[in-house]
């Protein structure tokens, strides 16, 4: 059954310093060709000494909230999918709301690494199927940068920072938009593959938080996991991939995506990618693609559209639904482009 939860405004938001392939080479032992070939990433955004997840996250809220024409004060609730809030506590969401002036939103995190929009935007839209809630605010923000180990060719060259948020309210009847087909997965045996220890880790004293990853497992878990959760989704919505106009997935590395497009028989020509811009910005890799999507008109009212995500933990996911017709204003800032050529598989 359909929930009457669409989204009504999208937004996002980098930083303004760019690291380039050509930065990595003076730092590490690597070069562009090699990057671009096993990851399809030329460039990715860090954040500056003064800008946290819950700033990067504020901005591109109120980017969502003036795309979907409504107040901070009108919201009842945020929530951010994030795996490197500002602190252990107060949540990103809850400085968010003050950064933004959402004095009646109610507010609270969630981490499941790159999945966190994916798992944020479930709650919010079964919180307002359930009734608690008539606006939400979903915001996916990372500061990757503050745990890349910048010592590790395999690692640090593929992550960036910035944030993507969407406004999600109840669905009048009849209207458009609304969601389909909700799946989300996780393996915990599974998290020694990708993972970053933390202050309340067992023997915190001599763990640094540094993202660790094996690679070569996360690579192809990742593409099994987000093709079966994207065909399980679209079966529960009663679609195939013919049906979609759009797929919007986690942007980690463009042989991921290529691959996972492969498997659901989706052309690339109707996959989102500006993986080769940002590089892995782990919870906000869907809102600012979906938000640079809606600038540039990818989609329309009545659209099909698929998203899905795999991350550390590990967790994994998709969701098909309904697009409502969202507009972004010419005054509201974007990031913009897409991906042209592709790398070699």
């Amino acid at each position: 059954m359909r929930l009457a939860a669409r989204i009504t405004g999208v937004g996002a938001y980098l930083p303004d310093r760019i690291l380039t392939n050509a930065d990595f080479e003076r730092m590490v032992e690597t070069d562009d060709a090699w990057i671009v070939e096993r990851t399809g990433i030329r460039e990715r955004h860090i954040a500056a000494g003064h800008e946290t997840t819950s700033t990067m996250g504020a901005e591109a809220a109120r980017r969502a909230l003036v795309t979907a024409g409504i107040e901070a004060t009108d919201l009842d609730l945020i929530v951010t999918g994030t795996c490197t809030p500002d602190g252990l506590f107060p949540a990103a969401a809850t400085l968010i709301q003050h950064q933004i002036g959402a004095t009646h939103a109610g507010t609270f995190d969630v981490n499941a690494a790159c999945t966190g929009f994916l798992s944020a935007f479930s709650v919010a839209t079964n919180f307002i199927a359930a009734g608690q809630a008539e606006r939400a605010l979903v915001v996916g923000a990372e500061t990757l940068s503050r745990i890349v180990d910048w010592t590790d060719r395999g690692t640090c060259v593929l992550f960036g920072d910035g944030a993507g948020a969407v406004v999600v309210e109840r669905a009048p009847e009849g209207e458009r938009g609304g969601v389909d087909a909700m799946v989300l997965r996780a393996d915990g045996a599974q998290a020694p593959l990708l993972y970053s220890q933390g202050p309340c880790s067992a023997d915190a004293l001599s763990h640094e938080a540094k993202i660790i990853m094996d690679g070569r497992n996360v690579f192809r878990h990742a593409v099994t996991a987000m093709a079966d959760a994207s065909s399980e989704a679209l079966r529960r919505a009663g679609l195939t991939a013919d049906d979609l106009a759009l797929a919007v997935p986690h942007q980690a590395n463009l042989r991921i995506i290529t691959a996972v497009a492969d498997r659901l028989g989706m052309p690339m020509e109707r996959v989102f990618v500006n993986v080769d811009r940002t590089g892995n910005t782990s919870s906000a890799t869907i809102p600012i693609a979906l938000a640079e999507a809606v600038a540039g008109g990818r989609l329309a009212a009545g659209d099909r559209v698929l998203l899905t995500a795999f991350g550390g933990g590990l967790t994994w996911g998709a969701l098909v639904l309904e697009w409502a017709g969202v507009r972004v204003p010419a005054a509201v800032r974007m990031p913009t482009g897409a991906l042209v050529a592709s790398p070699s598989a």
